[in-house]
């Protein structure tokens, strides 16, 4: 269970770190220099599996006594946050923080860091290149080929050059991928109420309607909310083009999976390209996978080598810092109640 085991034992039972004070990431090993950088200031990290349960997560937690925590995989409810008594930090390894009960650690007065547009890039490249595989139908003619057809004759295929992409929220990673989208020739359009300026080269939707009704590809950048949960349903798929994708390397709750089988298989939309799903690891007898025209990858949209680096760099300076004393990076802090809190005693 543990990628690093630690070395003493209190007669208590309690496991301690002969190397340092203990930080516990909740997956596999930390990228680029970041296990050095907390080692470097006297903290030591120790892993459990990815995707292991809240109740195994908060019992390696009481049994380091960890001062920090790491989130990759995994929820972290409020029995995993309150587990040590000595905890002091909570960062992510991304910006996502739907499975951490924000409130619970505001509550015991634990800040929650996001690591803020550390694998922006890695996403948007990923996004792009769902989008690419769509329009380009590489999947069905990769099926074509290797089934011993030959679809050559008879393919007409579609040009990125013109397409017209709209994304569905402007932040770091809509904006790495609107960047990429014009180099390839495509038509930028951006749905965001929460952003009051856009480049010049990128045209605003007002409504969120008008855009799903002009987009060949819509691609969903918005963090997973009260208010974006389902936020692509049923109604919203049926006024896309049906002959228009959806690439979803956003949360997977923002989308109704139930509304998208139907669409999908009624042929309301051409097909989608998923990176995240509302279960993770999705059922193996999801629905989704009868489908043909999908194409599904782990979640892995930030996972290449840069964003990775970046990500356990940044959850560990965020780490650091906390625990060396100087407080949070407050624009980092992913729980408003902390947050709130911390502005008012400044």
């Amino acid at each position: 269970m543990l990628g690093s085991q630690p070395e003493n034992q209190t007669s208590t039972g309690t496991m301690q770190s002969a190397h340092g004070r203990a930080v516990l990431v909740t997956g596999s090993a930390l990228a680029g220099k970041a296990a050095a950088n907390l080692e470097a200031h006297g903290l030591q990290a120790y892993y459990c599996k990815p995707y292991a349960t809240p109740e195994d997560i908060a019992k390696l937690a009481a049994e380091l006594q960890i001062e920090g925590l790491i989130v990759r995989q995994g929820q972290i409810d409020e029995t995993v946050i309150a587990a040590s008594p000595r905890l002091k930090v909570i960062a992510k390894h991304g910006t996502g923080v739907n499975n951490i009960d924000l409130d619970a650690a505001a509550r015991l007065g634990i800040p929650v860091l996001r690591a803020l547009g550390a694998n922006a890039r890695s996403v948007a490249e990923h996004a792009i290149a769902l989008s690419i595989a769509l329009l380009k139908d590489l999947v069905p003619l990769d099926r074509a080929v290797k089934g011993g057809e030959w679809p050559k004759a008879s393919y007409v295929g579609r040009d990125l050059a013109g397409a017209v992409i709209g994304l569905v929220g402007f932040g770091a990673i809509g904006q790495e991928v609107a960047s990429l989208a014009r180099a390839l020739g495509m038509s930028v359009t951006v749905f965001d109420p929460y952003t009051a300026e856009l480049p010049e080269e990128v045209q605003r939707e007002t409504e969120l309607d008008a855009l799903l009704a002009t987009s060949d590809i819509v691609s969903l950048h918005c963090p997973l909310t009260k208010e974006t949960r389902h936020l692509i349903n049923g109604e919203r798929l049926a006024r896309m083009k049906p002959s228009a994708f959806l690439v979803n390397t956003a949360r997977g709750e923002i989308v109704d999976e139930a509304a998208l089988v139907e669409a999908l298989r009624n042929g309301t939309i051409a097909g989608a390209g998923l990176d995240s799903f509302a279960e993770e690891p999705p059922p193996k007898d999801s629905p989704l996978w009868s489908l043909p025209n999908i194409i599904a990858t782990p979640h892995t949209g930030g996972a290449a080598i840069g964003g990775m680096r970046a990500m356990a760099e940044t959850s560990a300076r965020h780490i650091i810092s906390v625990l060396d004393g100087n407080g949070p990076d407050l624009k980092s802090v992913a729980n408003p109640a902390f947050q709130a809190a911390a502005s008012t005693t400044r």
